[in-house]
C-alpha cells in the first residue's frame, strides 16, 4: 500500500507522462523541452531531473508507461464479457490506431531517432507475448481458435492481419477505408470460404 509521498509522487509522474506523450507527438522529440514538458505537467523542471535524469531516459519511459496503458487496457477488453470475435477486432483496431499514431509521433520529420522506441519493442516484448499467448488461450477456450495451429503460425496470422489494418489507418479516412476494415476483421475470423 502506497504512502502519501508515494502516492503524490506517482500522481506527479502520470501528469509528466501524459504531458510529456501529448507535446512530443504533436510537435516532436527534438522540438520540446523538458522546461515545456514541466509547465504543462504544472511540476518544476528539477521534479522531472530528479525522477528521470535525462530527457532521453523521460522519452524512452514515457513509450514504456505507454505500452503498459495499451496492454492493461487490451486485458479488460479480452476478460469483458463480450463474444471473442468481437474483443478481438477491438483490440485490433485500437492498436492499429496507436500504431498510426505512434508511426507520425517516431518519424523523422518529428526529429526523433527510432532507437529509442525500438528498445521499448524489444523490452516490451516479454509483456506483449505473454499477453498474446492469454489471447490466444482464451480463443481456444471459446472455439474459436483452432488448436491444431502452432503459436508462431497464429502469431505470424495475427501480424499480418495487425499490419494490413495499420495501413487502412494510414489511408485517407473514408467509407471505403471503414468498409475494408470491417472486412479484413470479418476474414481474420471466417476466411475466404462462404459457408455451404
Amino acid at each position: 500500500m502506497m504512502d502519501g509521498f508515494e502516492r503524490r509522487k506517482q500522481k506527479k509522474m502520470e501528469q509528466i507522462f501524459t504531458a510529456a506523450f501529448s507535446l512530443m507527438a504533436t510537435y516532436g522529440y527534438a522540438k520540446v523541452s523538458i522546461n515545456e514538458i514541466a509547465t504543462e505537467a504544472g511540476v518544476s523542471p528539477a521534479t522531472i531531473f530528479n525522477y528521470f535524469g535525462t530527457k532521453e531516459k523521460l522519452y524512452k519511459a514515457t513509450l514504456d508507461h505507454w505500452i503498459e496503458q495499451q496492454l492493461s487496457a487490451y486485458e479488460e477488453v479480452l476478460y469483458s464479457d463480450r463474444p471473442f470475435p468481437e474483443k478481438v477486432a477491438d483490440i485490433f483496431v485500437r492498436e492499429a490506431k496507436q500504431l498510426k499514431a505512434f508511426a507520425h509521433h517516431t518519424s523523422a520529420k518529428n526529429g526523433v531517432d527510432a532507437s529509442p522506441w525500438q528498445m521499448i519493442l524489444e523490452s516490451s516484448e516479454e509483456k506483449v507475448q505473454t499477453f498474446f499467448l492469454k489471447m490466444i488461450e482464451i480463443g481456444k477456450q471459446e472455439g474459436y481458435i483452432a488448436t491444431a495451429y502452432s503459436v508462431s503460425t497464429m502469431q505470424r496470422y495475427f501480424s499480418m492481419y495487425m499490419n494490413e489494418l495499420t495501413r487502412c489507418f494510414q489511408e485517407e479516412d473514408n467509407d471505403d477505408i471503414s468498409r475494408q476494415i470491417d472486412e479484413l476483421l470479418h476474414l481474420f475470423f471466417y476466411g475466404l470460404v462462404e459457408k455451404q
